[in-house]
């Protein structure tokens, strides 16, 4: 239970506050078109109006979310403010896209209620229209506010009217159908499947949002769904005239004809504060893509993945962090994710690029990795950086036991990681909290080796040097091979150090018993909080969360910990 609690109180806590947010947004507005000024109204629609308001009111609010969970500058500000008082607070930060697409999620349910509401509630309108008999209220209802059009209830003016001309020709419909097109395509090109297979489209599609903002905020200055003014309740008093709705306006009558007018819209003041904060963080990030970079060298590994090594005025890092690059000879429009790779104890920065896309394979080319010959320095593309940006590995030397996990190129992080643990404490001989690192690093084949071993080397020769064997223990595991498909492969290799890495410790072929690794882990560090750090797959992350909650038989408490990508 103090594991589930560590990992998951804080984050049900918030996910559960959101909730109840939506449900009582929605219950009071619900209400609140129950009261005496929208009888008239719920006359010609029933319930089906506060259907069709209650979502709204929800969509207001989570539209002003929706912005904040992907302002990058804005985050990384708050994660190093509230990293001091509670790294549990800061963890939830790089949470930020899972909360992003759950309040797409939210958005797109209450757009779909409110939609059909208003589906309803236009047949209601039509109907009123075509059923012209003066003895019905909805008719009288219909024809109030025919001459000077100032007052009226029902938006639909003639029985000869069709909704669908309505809803083309009207500052709600208008923006309505842009809303919804906008939405729909945003979602469906946010698929797992099309953001890996086809990322451009997921890239441009979901700058839609900012029609969506646009159209959002004048959704309600057309103000179509209307109530009975505070003035005319007073002389007409729906409890005491609904049924005298023949003599309205007659001499004698103690009921006037009602005056009805529609809310003003109040979807800006929700989302004005977040789109504010949005354009500055765009214009933080066109100033910093502005910035001068210069690649200082350029490194093509055997297993296609591409090694650039930068510096730019100013940048300062910690480990784990990434940066997004954009190449203008490739496209003006696109910023990739990449984690950084090198220390912030080094001169450059870098990042390791695997060659898996379009656009990938084009600043592969444009490096020059498809030539044999070296590539001249000013031949080499102009990048930009914007960043660098906080993920969960910041945390690792906070916690005096560690376990790394990286799967194939995923063990980007880790390699800064390692890298600073080698500067600080082997080099420098600085003291740091972090007393035990446990690194595995899972990958299909021998290629994905290639570019991380003479690190991994290195760090191997000077801790034999420094006499610091116990400080970093690693496990390499070949998950494609299994056991009896390597022995053959090692008879013929028998030699002090592995034949795929060329480190003393030998390589392994499976996957690992994670049951079996917590396990040992915790019966070594009795007492501990020990921080588990992964960069990989979902499916490694469930199996890890999982190991994380299920061990807390032991006085260990394992802090999980995810990279956003």
């Amino acid at each position: 239970m103090g594991n589930f609690a560590a990992n998951e109180g804080l984050s049900i806590f918030v996910i559960l506050v959101w909730l109840g947010i939506n449900v009582f947004l929605f219950v009071h507005f619900y209400m609140a078109f129950l009261v005496e000024r929208w009888f008239y109204t719920r006359v010609l629609l029933g319930h089906a109006l506060s259907w069709a308001r209650a979502p709204a009111a929800c969509l207001n609010f989570n539209c002003m979310l929706i912005l904040l969970p992907v302002c990058r500058n804005l985050l990384s500000l708050l994660r190093g403010t509230i990293q001091y008082c509670s790294r549990t607070a800061a963890r939830q930060l790089d949470r930020n896209i899972a909360f992003h697409k759950l309040v797409a999620y939210m958005i797109a349910f209450h757009t779909a209620v409110h939609i059909i509401a208003h589906l309803f509630n236009f047949e209601y309108f039509m109907d009123a229209q075509l059923n012209r008999n003066s003895s019905l209220l909805p008719f009288i209802l219909s024809e109030i506010g025919t001459g000077d059009n100032a007052s009226f209830l029902n938006p639909i003016r003639t029985n000869e009217t069709n909704p669908t001309i309505v809803m083309f020709t009207t500052i709600a419909g208008l923006t309505g159908v842009a809303i919804t097109l906008a939405l729909i395509l945003i979602i469906t090109s946010s698929m797992e499947v099309i953001r890996r297979s086809y990322f451009e489209v997921f890239w441009y599609t979901h700058h839609l949002f900012v029609i969506f903002f646009i159209g959002l905020v004048f959704h309600g200055f057309g103000r179509i769904v209307r109530g009975q003014t505070p003035t005319s309740l007073q002389t007409n008093n729906p409890e005491f005239c609904f049924d005298q709705f023949e003599d309205w306006g007659d001499v004698g009558s103690n009921c006037t004809v009602p005056v009805f007018a529609g809310n003003p819209p109040m979807t800006w003041k929700w989302v004005v504060g977040p789109m504010i904060l949005y354009v500055c963080e765009r214009l933080v990030r066109f100033y910093r893509s502005h910035q001068k970079v210069v690649v200082t060298k350029v490194v093509m590994h055997p297993s296609k993945t591409l090694e650039l090594q930068m510096k730019k005025k100013g940048f300062r890092m910690e480990v784990g962090q990434y940066v997004f690059i954009q190449c203008p000879s490739i496209s003006r429009l696109e910023w990739h994710p990449f984690t950084l790779t090198s220390a912030p104890e080094e001169d450059y920065f870098s990042a390791h690029i695997r060659i898996v896309g379009d656009w990938t394979q084009a600043l592969y080319e444009a490096c020059g990795g498809d030539k044999n010959e070296t590539q001249d320095a000013w031949k080499l593309p102009k990048v930009a950086i914007d960043g660098p940006f906080g993920t969960a590995s910041e945390d690792v030397f906070g916690y005096e036991v560690v376990m790394l996990v990286g799967a194939g190129i995923g063990v980007t992080p880790f390699a800064s990681i390692l890298k600073s643990v080698w500067y600080k404490r082997i080099q420098n001989n600085q003291d740091v909290f972090t007393k035990k690192i446990y690194f595995y690093w899972l990958c299909p084949e021998t290629q994905a080796f290639e570019w991380f071993a003479d690190l991994l080397q290195s760090l191997e020769a000077q801790m034999t040097e420094k006499d610091v064997t116990d400080f970093l223990s690693y496990n390499i595991y070949l998950t494609r091979w299994k056991e009896t498909e390597a022995a053959h492969f090692r008879v013929h290799h028998e030699a002090e150090n592995d034949p795929i890495t060329g480190l003393k410790q030998k390589t392994l072929y499976g996957k690992p018993n994670w049951d079996s690794e917590f396990t040992n882990i915790a019966s070594k560090h009795p007492g501990t909080k020990v921080g588990v750090f992964l960069c990989g797959p979902p499916q490694l992350g469930k199996s890890l969360e999982e190991q994380c909650l299920s061990h807390s038989e032991v006085d260990v408490k394992f802090i999980f910990n995810k990279e956003n990508f």
